[in-house]
């Protein structure tokens, strides 16, 4: 029998803690579009600053932050073209238009082009000869070829430009994380709530996906990893996962998409009983991410934070550097309208801290052909320091910190 239920893991059933769930009362408004507006001016002073004519944004999460609008990149261009003036175009096949102005939040000149021409040269005409044209990073190879091959502009890579602004959120951004972090979290307390042995890894991610929707989200589960026992030592999963047994080590790591803004996080915890060496592993692990935590100060790098953990480890007897037992990957990652972006938790990242930046610590403890502990939570920048979207696991028996 298991020996935690107390600690809310196993005991129940996918029906039960479903009909469980609410939806919260409240939830955030969308970002507002006075906001959009003012990243589109902020990129504006920057492209003026640095010497840029415009600035071209491919359908996908940029053309979203910065216009409002939405649009699935496909193989046919759509996007944006801001002027350092402030002026805005939308280039996009005629057979669109219609479907496309439907999305729109930043109104702007429609750019359109037919199946047989070439929207790039379209785009290219908009501009003087020796022009400077920053292309999003996400656009694909062929694109930026076809802008380089144009001979008319000077191309440069937007990405540093639009990080420096993406990384910063606002108030509103932080909102939108809180609330989609809070369902996450709703949901992985109901899902260790259903485990029992025999139950597979598909039967909690369809159960998951299912909370996921039963608290609002429509699309379910943004992703989602499941893995017992040894499978845990495999940071993203096996091509095969076991069921579980009484015993094991339990790694569940999942999210969700609200207005656009994702949710993501991790607990590792034992279905029974764990060993000595389980409880001391995992205990490191709560050790190496709160000193990643405390490490998060302004003016710091994301390589001091990185460094901290690794130091850590080594004090322990893991590592050092990638090298296992220890610490395969980076300390953590940038989140936002996208699961990983900018900042990086990584060694030699020099970007320095500031309020707004928010990224997940999770510096990830493998013990090779035995087991793996992640413990993932993001936190937020704040003038005073880091704040936590997620309350932290409190012990690998008790990893919601539910009271006896």
């Amino acid at each position: 029998m298991n020996s935690n239920r107390k600690y809310g893991i196993g005991g129940s059933t996918a029906q039960a803690e479903l009909e469980k769930l609410q939806k919260p009362l409240m939830q955030p408004e969308e970002i507002p579009s006075s906001e959009f507006h003012k990243r589109i001016d902020r990129a504006c002073s920057l492209m003026k600053k640095n010497g840029i004519d415009a600035l071209y944004l491919n359908a996908g999460t940029n053309l979203y932050y910065f216009t409002g609008t939405s649009w699935h990149p496909s193989e046919r261009l759509v996007g944006a073209v801001i002027f350092s003036d402030g002026s805005l175009f939308y280039p996009v096949p005629e057979f669109e238009i219609g479907t496309f102005s439907e999305y729109i939040d930043q109104k702007g000149e429609i750019l359109s082009w037919q199946e047989h021409e070439s929207p790039v040269d379209k785009i290219v005409e908009l501009f003087a000869d020796n022009a400077t044209l920053a292309v999003d990073d996400s656009t694909p190879f062929n694109i930026v070829n076809r802008f380089q091959n144009a001979g008319k502009l000077k191309i440069l890579n937007a990405e540093n430009l639009i990080r420096s602004i993406r990384m910063i959120k606002s108030p509103a951004e932080i909102e939108q994380l809180q609330y989609a972090m809070d369902l996450t979290m709703q949901v992985q307390r109901a899902a260790a709530r259903i485990l029992q042995p025999g139950i597979t890894t598909l039967e909690v991610v369809e159960f998951i996906n299912a909370a996921h929707k039963k608290l609002g989200i429509a699309s379910g589960s943004y992703f989602c990893i499941v893995l017992f026992g040894k499978d845990t030592s495999f940071p993203h999963g096996v091509k095969n996962p076991k069921p579980l047994e009484e015993g094991d080590m339990v790694l569940v790591d999942t999210g969700c998409r609200f207005n656009g803004y994702l949710s993501d996080i991790t607990r590792t915890y034992c279905y029974g009983k764990p060993n000595q060496e389980e409880t001391d592993i995992w205990n490191i692990e709560k050790k190496a991410q709160f000193a990643a935590f405390h490490a998060c100060q302004i003016g710091w790098s994301c390589g001091n934070i990185d460094e901290e953990v690794r130091n850590t480890l080594i004090k322990n007897g893991l590592g050092p550097g990638y090298e296992l037992p220890g610490l395969p990957h980076r300390t953590g990652h940038g989140i936002g309208l996208e699961i990983h972006e900018h900042p990086y938790i990584l060694g030699g990242n020099e970007t320095l801290l500031q309020p707004g930046m928010t990224f997940s610590i999770e510096p990830m403890l493998v013990i090779p052909d035995k087991f793996g502990i992640r413990l993932e939570d993001h936190l937020y920048m704040t003038e005073d320091g880091p704040k936590w979207f997620s309350e932290p696991a409190l012990s690998i028996e008790n990893p919601f910190g539910t009271a006896i």
